[in-house]
């Protein structure tokens, strides 16, 4: 179900996106809150929103049903159909055609086989269904980047 809180934390997990830095869901998470202050938006609702926008950094396992619905939807791109994952894929390339070629498959790899590695990618029954499709995906671009 989609909560007043989990709608506000998806209208703001990317407002800022830079893919020469690392820290864009703390930099989204602090746009946003300032947005909602200036809003006079409850602290506990702000630091609610800015738990959820933080999870979606994948740096640790979701916390609360909220965080990991928000988490799977942030992945969902992982399960789409083979081809559009593959424009998906090429599109990432053109946001980090600044890293040679090289670095960028080493990286690429690290990135996608930590998602295989998981037990399971997405962790929700909402978006169980995609796991199948996700793992197909990620191991047909660990082929590629070979």
């Amino acid at each position: 179900m989609l909560t007043p809180t989990l709608a506000l934390a998806v209208w703001g997990h990317d407002l800022v996106y830079d893919p020469r830095k690392h820290d864009n869901e703390q930099r989204s998470a602090e746009v946003f809150d300032n947005w909602l202050q200036t809003q006079d938006a409850p602290e506990e609702l702000r630091k609610q929103i800015r738990t959820l926008i933080l999870a979606t950094r994948h740096t640790s396992p979701p916390y609360s049903h909220e965080e990991a619905l928000l988490v799977d939807a942030d992945l969902s791109i992982l399960a789409a159909p083979a081809e559009e994952f593959q424009a998906y894929e090429e599109g990432i390339r053109r946001e980090y055609a600044h890293v040679p070629a090289l670095f960028y498959r080493a990286g690429r790899r690290r990135v996608l086989q930590a998602f295989l590695n998981r037990e399971r990618i997405y962790t929700t029954p909402e978006f169980s269904e995609l796991e199948e499709q996700a793992r197909r995906n990620l191991q047909a671009s660990l082929r590629n980047l070979q």
